[in-house]
């Protein structure tokens, strides 16, 4: 995990980035897996992290969108 934590950092600050960008962003996690070219693992600890910081939320139709 720690090899991998400079990598998920990268990752976290550019998907938030983008949704910051664009506030209406709303993506399934197969969609945001094609638009980042992310693996599954990868994917699913950026979302954790991205989630847990309230920077994202899941709705329940499991569609991502931007946090409070």
């Amino acid at each position: 995990m720690f090899a991998t934590q400079p990598r998920i950092d990268r990752w976290r600050e550019l998907i938030q980035a983008e949704y910051r960008e664009m506030p209406g962003l709303h993506l399934t996690k197969p969609q945001i897996r094609r638009m980042w070219s992310l693996d599954i693992t990868t994917c699913e600890a950026v979302l954790d992290v991205l989630e847990r910081e309230k920077v994202l939320k899941r709705t329940p139709e499991q569609v991502y969108v931007l946090g409070s």
